[in-house]
């Protein structure tokens, strides 16, 4: 079998949060070095608050601009009043990932046992864009990364990686079987 060659992506990179700032992102900055270290492009990166219209306003610009591949998110996926990120992302998402958030968990149950069930990571596709949504905190965002998302976005991946379907996302959208938000 042939080595493949790696395929370089645009990410974004969302922090939800209402006490963040551009210098203390920590979460925003892991996924930014992380990817960009991986040989991807940092396409934009943002804070917004824990508000269902800033997340979903962000994430549908992102998402319909064909410059942007993937959107990661960061904060808000918690059980407290204000996290909110799963109610704005999981009903615009054209098909959901519930195999992402299971890994997660099952990731996240080795370095921090049972406490994985505070976290309602989650996952998406909307408008040919993978959308990932995980929690706030560094370390669950480097787990996510290093465990699931480096190798799911790296067209070397085998047997198989999010990257060779990228092309086909839309086919339901082609078909006009679909509507995008």
């Amino acid at each position: 079998m042939t080595e493949r060659a790696f395929v370089p992506l645009s990410i974004a990179v969302l922090t939800v949060s209402d006490t963040r700032t551009a210098a203390d992102d920590k979460s925003g900055s892991v996924l930014a070095d992380r990817l960009t270290a991986a040989g991807h492009r940092l396409a934009d990166r943002r804070i917004v608050p824990d508000e269902i219209a800033a997340i979903r306003e962000t994430v549908i610009g992102w998402s319909k601009d064909p410059a942007i591949d993937v959107v990661l998110t960061t904060g808000g996926t918690g059980f407290t009043g204000r996290d909110v990120t799963p109610e704005a992302l999981e009903p615009i998402f054209e098909k959901r990932m519930e195999g992402f958030s299971a890994v997660f968990h099952r990731v996240s149950f080795e370095k921090i046992g049972v406490s994985t069930i505070q976290s309602r990571a989650t996952g998406g596709v909307l408008n040919a864009t993978f959308v990932f949504a995980m929690p706030g905190s560094p370390g669950a965002c480097r787990d996510a990364w290093d465990l699931i998302l480096a190798a799911q976005l790296d067209y070397r991946h085998r047997p198989c990686n999010f990257v060779e379907i990228m092309p086909r996302l839309d086919e339901h959208l082609r078909r006009g079987s679909g509507s995008a938000a």
